[in-house]
């Protein structure tokens, strides 16, 4: 059976994302680490690392995956902005690991109007600066697709792969695959002929191996939009077909999948998109 999941709110303690993510009927859950709008935030303690796995273990969620703040561009040509982003990227490897987390999911980041080559080249150093800081961590750094809204690198396989290719730890650096953004990107995986031809050709151009996580979003608007705008499954013009495709994939079938749908305080709006999801598995 799919790994099926949401991002979970660490609101009141980040040991309550467990706890959430057991309500809303997750096998997995995605999580920030700190205030995703902000440059710093205070030191996770003893207790709440401790509290956190507690919580973990009691819940049965197979797996956790952070997702760096926005804020962050390891791609930016601003020295002030590049500095605080590798600051703050360095912080958030570091909690991730003291959580125990296996993935560290994170957007490439935007060149800014310097070039895509600039771009890829200053995003690929970061990381080699990055994890030579972190030589015995067992964090995998998930680049994720991107829709390539603005000057967001990460839109099409061959620039992923062209970072991975720069990156020195190899072993540490996997791919995550947002449907919304894919599909926003310009890859039609709403027809089993696009699903099939995508899929092919991430495996060429990155490999199969190398995915490690889905962040499963429908998208407001349409194929080869470049924006990036979710919306819930099956309400937006990826549709259900894509989904279905995805859920009854034997190659995903041990793959973590994370919704990053709207939701409210209540989740009924991730518990809903997840009866969706799971109605389609077997279909």
């Amino acid at each position: 059976m799919p790994l099926l999941g949401a991002h979970m709110s660490i609101e009141g303690g980040i040991f309550n994302a467990p706890l959430r993510g057991k309500e809303a009927g997750c096998d997995v859950i995605q999580i920030f680490t700190k205030n995703n709008n902000q440059w710093k935030s205070k030191a996770l303690s003893d207790k709440e690392i401790t509290a956190f796995k507690e919580n973990l273990d009691k819940t049965g969620i197979k797996a956790v995956a952070s997702h760096d703040a926005y804020l962050i561009n390891l791609a930016s040509p601003n020295k002030d902005v590049y500095k605080k982003s590798l600051t703050a990227f360095y912080d958030e490897m570091n909690r991730a690991e003291e959580l125990g987390l296996p993935y560290l999911v994170f957007h490439p980041g935007a060149h800014l109007g310097e070039g895509e080559d600039i771009g890829i080249k200053r995003i690929a150093d970061s990381i080699n600066l990055l994890q030579s800081k972190k030589a015995k961590t067992n964090l995998t750094l998930l680049l994720e697709a991107t829709a390539g809204q603005g000057t967001n690198l990460g839109y099409r396989f061959e620039q992923l792969a062209d970072i991975i290719n720069l990156i020195e730890q190899k072993e540490k650096i996997g791919a995550c695959i947002d449907t919304c953004h894919i599909f926003a990107a310009g890859y039609d995986i709403s027809t089993k002929d696009g699903y099939t031809k995508t899929f092919e050709e991430f495996d060429k151009i990155i490999g199969l191996k190398r995915l490690k996580l889905f962040h499963l979003n429908d998208s407001k608007k349409g194929l080869a939009s470049r924006v990036d705008r979710h919306e819930h499954i099956g309400k937006g013009m990826l549709g259900l077909n894509a989904f279905k495709m995805l859920l009854n994939d034997k190659r995903f079938q041990n793959i973590p999948m994370i919704l990053e749908t709207p939701k409210e305080k209540d989740m009924k709006e991730d518990k809903k998109n997840l009866k969706i999801l799971r109605s389609l598995i077997g279909r």
